[in-house]
């Protein structure tokens, strides 16, 4: 069977070739697209990318067209969580009395591109693509080029498939366990020591390494052990109930996505950060404990990461994770005795951690040495409000 495929078809293929598998763009389920296609890459520069076909004879169907385009945009910023989306959009089958020179459509940059090789007149797109016009090398013409592009591409989603398999795969959350054993542990321990099982006598707790403001520390830094023991210690049976039942609920799906080393680096990190940013402020007479800062952190992890693989949680971070926040910090605000500042603290250090360790398969070596110079900025800030404002 003889199978031909037009030339503007050809092209679209040899694009779809490319930015999937060269560049890492996905394609984007639109409901309504007629003759495009939209793929999608959140660590690229333009991290939208439309191959349209639709046949536009004149400005004012292009016009309309690029309405359409930026209604959309909208709502893929709601679910990408941006801000500002740029996007470009290569026509293949424009009309001759169709001009896009000096035409300025804001984010939105457009290519008319009727053979491979009139994408070199576009300095926008070259800039940001330099090997684009090897597409043209490619030598299968028809079926047998269908099947070439169609067999590389499905190659591709294949891989990407196997790779989010084994981030979302699940496994054993050994560091979990032994957070929360210490946690347990050490409460024995405490409400031993008190005689009371309900709650713990804070000078109890800050014998075993409850954290103080650094005044009370006698500026001692061989003292700021109590930045991690804090951590593991609470002031009765509710406090660490509450506290170790939202650790077993989100500490293993971290630990599972980051891995062992990343997730204790977030969790031990953002606790500190949290009790960091509290010490600035507690007061003299305060002993602050509890898990709930290094919690908080995952949280902020849970954020970052949910960001990079938000086509599988971009659902569960609307709907459940960013209100679990704001609830808890309401509910922080609201409530005496409750630490906010480690609560803030700490989801401020699970964000800037995750970017500093990076999300596997998805951050880059720019995103990780960011992540550490921005956590290291943060770091030093409180060190400097705590020590030597």
């Amino acid at each position: 069977m003889n199978i031909t495929l037009n030339k503007n078809d050809e092209i679209v293929m040899k694009l779809l070739h490319y930015f999937i598998t060269i560049q890492g763009y996905n394609p984007v389920v639109l409901h309504g697209a007629k003759d495009e296609i939209w793929l999608e890459n959140s660590s690229a520069d333009y991290k939208i990318v439309r191959i349209v076909s639709n046949y536009i004879h004149n400005d004012e169907q292009l016009n309309f067209d690029i309405f359409r385009t930026k209604q959309i945009l909208k709502r893929i910023k709601r679910k990408m969580f941006s801000i500002k989306i740029d996007a470009l959009s290569i026509f293949v089958n424009l009309g001759d009395n169709v001009n896009l020179d000096n035409k300025d459509f804001d984010n939105i940059k457009c290519a008319d591109v009727k053979e491979i090789k009139d994408l070199s007149k576009y300095s926008f797109i070259i800039n940001t693509f330099p090997n684009i016009l090897e597409v043209e090398d490619v030598k299968e013409e028809g079926i047998e080029l269908f099947i070439k592009l169609t067999d590389d591409i499905n190659k591709k989603n294949y891989e990407e498939t196997k790779k989010a398999e084994n981030v979302f795969s699940k496994k054993t959350p050994i560091m979990t366990y032994i957070f929360m054993g210490m946690c347990f542990v050490l409460y024995l321990l405490t409400a031993f020591a008190s005689g009371n099982l309900i709650d713990t006598d804070p000078n109890i707790l800050y014998n075993y390494g409850g954290l103080v403001n650094f005044n009370m520390m006698g500026n001692n830094f061989l003292e700021l052990y109590r930045l991690v023991t804090s951590q593991f210690l609470h002031a009765g049976l509710i406090h660490l109930l509450c506290n170790m039942y939202s650790l077993y609920v989100i500490g293993p799906q971290l630990e599972s996505f980051f891995g062992k080393v990343k997730f204790t680096i977030i969790y031990i990190g953002s606790g500190i950060i949290g009790g960091l940013l509290s010490m600035a402020f507690l007061q003299d007479t305060i002993v602050s404990i509890g898990a709930s800062g290094a919690i908080f952190g995952l949280l902020g992890a849970l954020l970052y990461f949910g960001y990079h693989y938000r086509v599988y949680l971009s659902g569960v971070i609307k709907s459940q994770i960013i209100p679990i926040i704001i609830l808890n910090l309401l509910l922080g605000f609201m409530i005496s005795g409750i630490n906010n500042l480690a609560h803030i603290g700490g989801l401020i250090g699970g964000v800037l951690l995750s970017m500093a360790v990076g999300v596997k398969y998805k951050s880059g070596k720019s995103d990780i040495i960011n992540g550490i110079i921005m956590t290291l900025i943060f770091v030093a800030f409180l060190v400097y409000m705590v020590f030597f404002r």
